[in-house]
């Protein structure tokens, strides 16, 4: 007796060959039917014996397509319609949106192999895709995901492509993307005084002549523009740090493929898996001993940022030539958002780029490449982007309604649907006005998709001047919770790692805005999403000028040497900057009278200042330039020898102060006496580590009742070794610890945990 029922699966099923595949299912378990996208995630109505059914089910949830993330599955049992045959139906727009948004993802092999036969009709076609790969979220205007809705509306299909795109057999099936030579978009190349030089096939072959001569040329990718130039070709490496104005700051290489990775860097198991997953990121690896790539692209640098090809243009670019590595990085002026359109990329790269390779599909939403790093074998993300984003991830909390806007640096924002996070791409620093219109636009988009909203909840920084707050007016009548910046970290990891009960948070990073006025940035807090108790932190120091000692790390190495140990830490300044002497009495000054130096203790403040005292960074070029360079002479697999300078830790109040003045004192005392650089700076890192767990032991021991369980998060966690030996030596007496591996523990990171607090402290609960 047949029998029928309606499955609704929801997750990221559209996009990703999920009709055909279910399509499939049914011919095989012979079930008749329908399936159908709509605004919940794909809808099917199945009819068949038992035994077909269940088998049809079953292989929904273990057999799902690659790019496929099934999150529920609702099985009912409705009435026979008595259908004869099991079809695709059109989509259904109506309806609140519950879709998960579907990601860009690496081209596959299968596609591959058809771009490299010369006897198939897409032989070369940079823009060849199928429903396991291409271009997703980049693309898309409206949903359900559907060709209408998408840039692709722009090209007609012709009959060889819409043969396989309305074939449920074909792995082209409603592929969105589809494109051949024939229909589809094409490549240009122009001079970038806008003269064109070559298209399609012959476009690409005159890329690579450029390449290889040593120009610099501005390629049009999935998310955006990227500047390119051969990363063997020190000349061309050096013009284009001139032309970019980026001296120092280290540039993303791709390779042509993982033996080339491996001929430059060291990769294991974990990091070959995420380099060459779906999503192509750029992984950060530790150099090899070699002389194949100059020191220019990652100077004073051990670690190299490592991708591979992920479009069909870029496996082009490598085929059939000499070249095995290249420069890629976002072609972005510094703080202005990722170029996407082509009249930007000949405006802003005029100076920079010899030649620009357009083409002439749009993208609808830029976004950068990812970059992650693994640590503890687990992967990390410096920056969650191409690839992952718009990914939900999924809570047991009902968050809907509340959207969080992010810090300043490394912004995100973050949008609750039902138990969903949806946080929202890297947009960067919010520093410009045509940053934040970028924010605006890609807030809009997403809010739009995931709603509608009609009065969500706002939670943003306590920083009074953050950009973020002047969008607050744009959300008339709407609630508005302020949160601690650390607090926003500490919760982020909590929610990372499925953590709902108070716990010990170790917050390492650059700045945050304190609740006593101050700048904080390494705290132990101790609480959860409801709140949260200042337990310790880092004795404070002045920043004189602010900002401007932040960029130059020496003027903070004087301000703390003067604060922490008075007249003796100003000799000791004079002996480590004597060509400084007249700033140091201007900053002396300013110091004793409290001019214009706001207080900081952080432990970005703390690294840069070591960084300049030992002569390693005085001037940044970059953010993190100073506690990056001092960070990279540990070697990446060091740990703790128990080579600890002193330190001490002060009762006040019942708030435990960290006091570094003689760890400071003794650094600069070996640093003059001669001692390897090497054994100072991982002595440092062992005192950064020794203090945290201390404070944290004599914490828990004072009361007994604290959950023993500990997050850690802020940027100052991207250094490798704080976060492995912290982590080791908790666990070694007895705590349970936990770090970030869903988003950054940066301030990219921040939406996450501001989200979850506005939720819990939120009038209606």
């Amino acid at each position: 007796m047949p029998e029928a029922i309606l499955i609704k699966v929801k997750g990221r099923v559209q996009g990703v060959g999920f009709r055909p595949f279910v399509f499939q299912l049914a011919e095989k378990y012979k079930v008749t039917g329908t399936v159908q996208n709509n605004m919940d995630g794909v809808r099917i109505i199945a009819e068949g014996n038992e035994n077909s059914l269940e088998n049809l089910v079953n292989e929904l949830k273990t057999n799902a397509p690659r790019l496929s993330r099934i999150d529920s599955i609702l099985v009912e049992d409705v009435e026979l319609n008595g259908f004869t045959d099991f079809s695709i139906i059109a989509s259904e727009r109506s309806g609140a949106s519950s879709l998960v948004i579907p990601i860009d993802a690496s081209v596959c092999e299968d596609c591959l192999n058809e771009m490299n036969d010369p006897a198939n009709f897409r032989y070369l076609y940079p823009f060849i895709n199928c429903t396991q790969c291409g271009p997703r979220y980049t693309i898309i205007e409206a949903l359900p995901y559907d060709r209408p809705y998408t840039v692709m509306k722009d090209f007609v299909m012709c009959d060889k492509c819409r043969k396989e795109y309305e074939d449920p057999t074909n792995r082209r099936h409603h592929a969105q993307p589809i494109a051949c030579p024939e229909c589809g978009p094409k490549v240009i190349l122009y001079s970038i005084d806008r003269k064109e030089v070559a298209s399609e096939s012959a476009a690409i072959t005159a890329v690579k002549e450029k390449l290889t001569i040593g120009e610099i040329v501005a390629i049009k990718g999935i998310g955006g523009y990227h500047l390119v130039c051969d990363a063997k070709n020190e000349q061309a490496i050096n013009l284009l740090r001139q032309r970019k104005s980026r001296p120092q700051k280290p540039l993303a290489i791709m390779a042509k493929n993982i033996e080339a990775v491996r001929k430059v860097c060291a990769v294991n198991e974990r990091e070959e898996e995420a380099i060459t997953s779906t999503a192509a990121p750029i992984v950060v690896l530790q150099k090899n001993r070699n002389e194949i790539l100059p020191d220019e692209l990652a100077p004073g640098i051990n670690t190299l940022g490592m991708m591979l090809p992920y479009t069909p243009l870029h496996h082009l670019l490598f085929s059939g030539n000499s070249l095995e590595f290249l420069v890629v990085t976002s072609a972005n002026p510094s703080g202005l958002p990722m170029l996407y359109k082509d009249e930007e990329a000949f405006h802003y790269l005029e100076d920079i780029a010899d030649y620009v390779l357009t083409a002439d599909r749009k993208i609808i939403h830029p976004i950068d490449d990812s970059v992650v790093q693994i640590i503890n074998n687990k992967l990390t993300f410096l920056r969650r982007a191409r690839g992952f984003v718009p990914d939900p991830l999924i809570t047991d909390k009902n968050i809907h309604g509340v959207v969080s806007l992010g810090p300043q640096q490394k912004n995100t924002f973050a949008i609750g649907r039902n138990e969903e996070i949806f946080v929202g791409p890297h947009i960067g620093d919010m520093n410009h006005y045509e940053m934040t219109q970028h924010y605006k636009r890609e807030l809009k988009h997403l809010m739009k998709w995931l709603g509608p909203f009609t009065k969500p909840i706002l939670a943003i920084d306590k920083h009074p001047s953050y950009a973020v707050r002047d969008l607050i007016r744009n959300f008339r009548d709407s609630d508005v919770i302020e949160i601690q910046h650390h607090h926003a970290h500490h919760v982020s990891c909590m929610v990372d790692n499925h953590l709902n009960d108070s716990c010990f948070g170790i917050i390492l990073d650059g700045t945050g805005y304190g609740e006593d006025g101050n700048i904080w940035g390494f705290e132990v807090l101790y609480g959860d999403a409801k709140g949260y108790k200042r337990l310790a932190h880092l004795r404070y120091s002045p920043l004189p000028g602010g900002e401007k000692a932040i960029k130059e790390p020496w003027r903070n190495a004087v301000a703390m040497l003067i604060e922490y140990l008075g007249n003796e830490g100003k000799e000791l300044a004079g002996t480590l900057f004597p060509e400084k002497s007249y700033e140091i009495e201007i900053i002396s000054n300013m110091v004793v009278k409290n001019l214009n130096s706001p207080l900081a203790g952080t432990c970005g403040r703390l690294f840069d200042a070591v960084s300049a005292i030992l002569g390693i960074c005085t001037v940044q070029s970059y953010d993190g330039e100073a506690a990056i360079k001092l960070s990279e002479i540990v070697p990446f697999n060091a740990s703790c020898r128990g080579d600890v300078y002193p330190y001490e830790l002060k009762d006040d109040c019942n708030l435990l102060e960290i006091d570094f003045s003689s760890c400071l004192k003794g650094i600069i005392t070996d640093y003059l006496k001669g001692r390897d650089y090497a054994e100072i700076v991982q002595a440092f890192h062992e005192t950064v580590v020794h203090s945290c767990v201390d404070s944290i032991v004599k914490l828990a021991n004072h009361d007994e009742k604290l959950n023993r369980s500990v997050v850690l998060s802020g940027g100052s966690f991207h250094n490798p070794f704080l976060a492995r030996e912290i982590k080791r030596m908790l666990e070694l007496k007895g705590f349970r610890v936990f770090i970030h591996s869903r988003v950054p523990c940066n301030d990219g990171g921040l939406s996450l945990g501001q989200l979850m607090i506005a939720t819990a402290n939120r009038t209606n609960g």
